[in-house]
């Protein structure tokens, strides 16, 4: 209770006049609240900004004047000028922690509410003009205080000011930004660290690194202890060995375990023989994951297969599956890799049927390419004849030996490349002549650089490799180009120098070999394109050999009549299955096949045969697989009603629900019989009919290679169930045209893996691929060499 001071009036010492005494006002909510005295006495508080008044008596307290400064709307505006003065007056001398973060200091009145936060130099602007600003009764001035981040979470968080002035608090792994206020506390950035996938892959991969210190401003921050993932880097060594086929024995190396023991003492390197079964089990789990996923596939798949050899003169059969998925996107994996016993015999097609029977696809295999030349062709044969008694081929296997593109057309260059072999024999003595020592090769290049014209660039000179044509062409371009450097150099026997017939001849079947690079180069949208990309280049292929075939220029005329022989040898069923995809293809459907027909075949009827014969053939396919669509749908039906009937007996067994509800089921089957009755004499149409009666998906300029077919047959297959099944395995038959080799396609095992038992290696060459289709292209940031293996194979 307030003292009294009795005070008597000067001239009247009888009167007296009671004022209460003048307490000191402490609280710093008294700068913006001004007390006075009412007229009865009372105390009253009176907001500075928005004239509001409160009880003001000193019982009262000051919580309710704190509680109204946090809402009062006038004074969040004066805050906020002050904030906008300081701001136009801040320097860029603020405080920064060793880390670069500008140390966050906060002004606070003694009612707890925050008035500023920034850098001490703001600070200080702001408390000076908040104190010229205020004639109070208190001058107590805000409170200057470094909040100390205490909070184990901003270890992985780094709190930011943005040009507003607000504070951020930014993850520093997935950079998402969050409010970072003293308000806004922690919480939410804990349950965000609970759900950040790059924070839980750091936190999985980081050892035991120990108690650390960092510090934010003057703050230290302790790191707590880090287990280390045993388990998971184990697995992470066994990827390792079967992604760069390391060998097994790589745990045992010097340099390696005295890497891994500076990175990480902690963790405990395993034996050679563990290793090896940690990459048995990678491929186990996973085999067993592709096996369950093909049983469930409702589509059929196309196989691939390819002879490798080994350093021992052993021979090994490398079978690729490939497939369309649910999802609809194009699947390749290779299910087996084993040693043929006898491969010149019937060894090559039962172990390929012991495969598809292991897999569980032999009955859904459309079709097979195998690129060996003699031994595949007779193999393919073989299995088609051991698939017959199964009834599990379209057509009687009529499209199920199909010859890749790549392969055609690697069979085509070689063939030219033998009509011209002389010719490219002087070219390339020529260039080794020139790379034979330092001196003729500077000379060489002095003789180049005259030649060129200004501001040309300068062309390297080229040395082919006999197992890929493609080095061939560009040998013969750039040594084309240079012509005026050879003539300049030419040294050697008189045979051996091109003369400028020879050259002629160069720069004429050079042309027609571009032809051929330039389709094999050419990009396309996908890492796996589908066949319907390869009939438009296919028949400008066939188109070009026919005008070259009628050159007046012998060379030309004599090497494309012998390739044109080549490409007609395959082109009889490679057209069928090409052409069948182009139907298929929303952009062309028919329209394709009837202009490449028409212009490849002079002779209209002979060309109008052709398209008729293609339409046929495609109309057979449909049948079957629109039968067997039938059949399924009728089992499901009799099925079906199987069940109903049961379910029917056994309510008539039970507890009938009344002669009504059978009177019901009855009309309604009498319905779908009259519909059906008076529905047969209508004719329906396919959706095939609907589908090439209908206008082709416009093309735009510019996005045309960018259209995914796949992705339009998924969003149509409501619309066409039978087409869209065909689709989804006509175009995932492997022929597409690829990078420009040699018809000999064997590959070689390196004495690394040659020496391993038979499972194990099949294991390692399975789980490479299969790990290999899982990784994101995005993880290997732009590198070309992130997938490739220690004997730089390419596969």
């Amino acid at each position: 209770m307030s003292k009294l001071i009795v005070k008597a009036e000067e001239g009247n010492p009888q009167s007296t006049q009671v004022t209460p005494r003048q307490r000191k006002l402490r609280s710093v909510v008294w700068n913006d609240f001004t007390k006075e005295l009412k007229e009865d006495g009372g105390d009253i508080a009176t907001c500075n900004h928005c004239s509001r008044k409160f009880t003001g008596a000193s019982r009262s307290g000051t919580t309710h004047l704190r509680n109204h400064l946090r809402f009062c709307a006038s004074y969040e505006r004066a805050k906020r000028k002050k904030l906008d003065i300081v701001r136009g007056q801040s320097t860029p001398s603020d405080e920064k922690s060793p880390g670069g973060a500008i140390v966050v200091h906060e002004v606070v009145d003694g009612n707890g509410v925050l008035l500023m936060e920034g850098g001490s130099s703001q600070i200080q602007t702001f408390n000076d003009e908040a104190c010229n600003s205020r004639s109070q009764l208190s001058t107590v001035s805000p409170v200057l205080r470094c909040r100390k981040l205490r909070s184990l979470v901003w270890n992985d968080f780094s709190k930011e000011q943005r040009e507003d002035g607000s504070l951020v608090a930014i993850c520093n792994h997935c950079k998402k930004q969050m409010a970072g206020g003293s308000r806004s506390g922690t919480t939410h950035l804990k349950k965000h660290l609970g759900k950040c996938l790059l924070y839980q892959r750091s936190k999985r991969r980081r050892g035991d690194v120990g108690p650390a210190q960092s510090k934010w401003g003057d703050t230290e921050l302790h790191v707590g202890t880090l287990s280390l993932d045993q388990e998971l880097v184990e697995q992470d060594l066994a990827h390792m060995v079967i992604l760069h086929e390391y060998p097994f024995s790589i745990v045992n190396h010097v340099g390696f375990r005295d890497f891994v023991r500076d990175l990480q003492p902690q963790f405990k390197l395993m034996p050679a023989e563990v290793l090896q079964e940690s990459c048995m089990k990678v491929y186990e789990d996973r085999r067993l994951s592709l096996f369950e996923e093909l049983s469930k596939l409702n589509c059929r798949v196309n196989v691939s297969a390819e002879i490798w050899s080994s350093g021992w003169n052993l021979e090994y059969l490398h079978l690729r599956c490939h497939f369309v998925d649910e999802d609809w996107k194009l699947r390749r994996k290779v299910i087996s890799f084993w040693h043929v016993d006898s491969p010149q015999d019937s060894g090559i097609a039962k172990l390929m049927l012991d495969k598809l029977t292991e897999w569980n696809v032999d009955s859904r295999v459309f079709s097979a390419v195998m690129e060996e030349s003699s031994a595949g062709e007779k193999a393919l044969d073989e299995l088609v004849q051991l698939l017959r008694p199964r009834r599990a081929l379209l057509l009687d296997g009529a499209l199920f030996h199909v010859h890749s593109c790549s392969h055609v057309l690697n069979l085509i260059v070689q063939d030219g490349l033998a009509v011209i072999a002389e010719l490219v024999n002087k070219v390339r003595y020529g260039v080794n002549l020139v790379r034979s020592s330092q001196a003729k090769l500077e000379a060489f290049r002095a003789a180049a650089a005259a030649a060129r014209a200004v501001g040309a660039p300068q062309k390297p000179l080229v040395v082919d490799d006999l197992s890929r044509w493609d080095t061939t062409y560009l040998m013969l371009t750039a040594a084309s180009e240079l012509r005026d450097a050879f003539v300049g150099v030419a040294t050697g026997d008189e045979g051996d120098v091109l003369s400028s017939e020879d050259w002629e001849n160069i720069k004429a079947v050079n042309e027609c070999l571009g032809a051929f690079y330039l389709l094999t180069e050419k990009p396309t949208p996908r890492k796996s394109p589908t066949v319907n990309l390869c009939f438009n280049g296919m028949c400008g292929i066939h188109l070009s050999l026919k005008t070259w075939s009628g050159s007046s220029h012998p060379l030309v005329n004599a090497m494309a009549t012998k390739m044109l022989g080549q490409f007609e040898k395959h082109w009889g069923l490679t057209s069928v299955v090409l052409a069948t995809a182009s139907v298929l293809d929303p952009r062309y459907k028919m329209k394709s096949i009837e202009y490449f027909f028409r212009l490849i075949y002079a002779e209209g009827s002979v060309a109008e045969l052709k398209i008729g014969n293609i339409l046929l053939d495609f109309r057979s396919l449909y049948d079957v697989y629109a039968a067997a669509k039938c059949d399924r749908s009728s089992g499901e039906f009799l099925a079906s009603s199987a069940a109903a009937a049961e379910e029917t007996d056994g309510e008539n067994n039970g507890i009938s629900r009344g002669s009504s509800q059978n009177l019901m089921a009855d009309l309604r089957f009498g319905l779908d019989q009259y519909l059906q009755e008076t529905s047969s004499s209508q004719p329906m149409k396919s959706d095939l009919d609907l589908y090439l009666e209908e206008a082709v998906h416009p093309s735009l300029k510019g996005l045309d290679e960018d259209f995914d077919i796949l992705a339009w047959w998924k969003n149509n297959a409501p619309k066409y169930p039978v087409l869209a099944e065909m689709a989804r395995d006509v175009l995932s038959i492997p022929v597409s045209i690829s990078s420009p080799e040699t018809g000999s396609r064997t590959k070689t095992l390196y004495h690394n893996h040659s020496s391993m038992d038979p499972i194990t290696l099949q294991g390692l060459i399975c789980a490479q691929d299969w790990l290999r289709s899982e990784i994101d292209e995005s993880t290997l940031s732009g590198s070309t060499d992130g997938l490739s293996t220690i004997f730089a194979v390419d596969r």
